[in-house]
């Protein structure tokens, strides 16, 4: 999905999104839909979202240590194309900001922070990419995370 900015091999090298401390706990990936849910669950541990058929792995976390993703590998995620959206679509996220729905940028992927933000304004625009992000947000509204300050804003959707 992100091949035009953002190479497989540099992520399965890098894979800083795959890791987590307690602090940011919130970021990790969301496993949503029954789909998507079943594979969560036949891979690791999950804690389900109360209302929704959606669930996150169930990290437990020891104070400030590194916590990998279950399913990280030194290749890059071993869910493949079963990974979830969130993961699909990192360094990216939505966000609610007020009555709005935006498209921001993690700022801390080292690949894609490179880019300027003209190219990722471009990159998310094109080719139905904000529109397939603001269509999951409406399906899954518990995908949304609030705004973080900090993270670009790329698209703007104002909440229907």
């Amino acid at each position: 999905m992100l091949s035009k900015i953002l190479s497989h091999e540099t992520c399965a090298q890098c894979r800083l999104c795959c890791t987590f401390v307690e602090s940011d706990k919130w970021e990790i990936p969301l496993f949503t839909g029954k789909s998507e849910t079943e594979t969560a669950e036949r891979f690791a541990p999950v804690r389900n979202v109360p209302g929704t058929q959606s669930c996150v792995f169930d990290m437990k976390f020891n104070g400030d240590e590194i916590i990998y993703c279950p399913a990280a590998s030194d290749h890059g995620c071993v869910l493949g194309d079963k990974r979830p959206f969130d993961c699909k679509i990192w360094p990216f996220r939505v966000n609610k900001l007020n009555d709005m729905h935006v498209i921001t940028l993690s700022p801390v992927c080292p690949a894609v922070k490179k880019l300027p933000l003209e190219t990722l304004c471009e990159f998310v625009k094109a080719d139905g990419f904000a529109d397939m992000l603001f269509s999951h947000a409406a399906e899954f509204p518990e995908s949304v995370k609030p705004y973080e300050d900090g993270y670009p804003i790329l698209a703007v959707e104002k909440n229907k």
